[in-house]
């Protein structure tokens, strides 16, 4: 009688050296990379694949984490707004003179938007939308309040003391900081090119920093 000699189980493959599982790291990854390919290529350009490439992954990995390119495209709205209200909280604006705390958020906010291209062209492309995916973030809108409460506590705190006149809003001020600090920057290469404006330059940049700072103090000054 012969025998059938058993068949012997493959070696399992040696894991790759220097590769751990590390979900916060790949979460992040895949973050970051969908920011370049959302700003590059807007949400109904934007390809999973180009994604997964960017980031040495898989698709079934990004659905894995995100569920989807939509939900992903959320977000990644909730980490660049997390982003400037986090550090917004770093600049302890309770602490400060009244006028030193608002010339402290006037130039955080104009350079962070100034520094943070990426910021701008999403929002602009959220804006596309209609604010479609913004109101599927309760999120944001819960860390969005932070810099009112913030803002509000200033004003009140200058009008008690009387270097701020009273019944300011403090979403009325947000917006008049914002509004100027945004519009550079979404709008410099048709306003630079119309008017011959370099955005880069020191000493506009400089310029349009004072000139923000100054104008939102005199709304403000009692």
């Amino acid at each position: 009688m012969t025998t059938t000699p058993a068949l012997c189980a493959a070696p399992e493959p040696a894991p790759r050296k220097g590769r751990k599982n590390n979900p916060e790291k790949t979460r992040e990854n895949i973050l970051q990379a969908a920011i370049s390919e959302f700003v590059q290529q807007g949400l109904a350009g934007a390809r999973v694949d180009a994604i997964a490439e960017r980031t040495q992954t898989s698709k079934r990995m990004i659905y894995y984490y995100f569920n989807s390119k939509e939900q992903l495209y959320v977000e990644v709205l909730e980490k660049l707004y997390g982003d400037i209200r986090s550090t917004e909280s770093n600049l302890h604006l309770a602490e400060l003179e009244p006028r030193l705390g608002i010339r402290r958020l006037v130039e955080f906010t104009f350079d962070h938007h100034d520094r943070n291209v990426d910021f701008v062209r999403i929002v602009c492309n959220e804006n596309m939308h209609h604010g479609e995916y913004v109101k599927r973030s309760s999120a944001i809108r819960s860390m969005n309040k932070t810099v009112l409460t913030a803002l509000d506590e200033v004003l009140k705190r200058g009008a008690a003391e009387g270097v701020f006149r009273q019944g300011l809003e403090a979403l009325d001020v947000h917006l008049l900081i914002s509004s100027f600090c945004f519009y550079r920057v979404s709008n410099r290469h048709t306003f630079g090119e119309i008017f011959q404006v370099d955005f880069e330059d020191k000493a506009v940049k400089e310029r349009h920093r004072q000139m923000i700072c100054e104008a939102v103090l005199r709304f403000l000054q009692a």
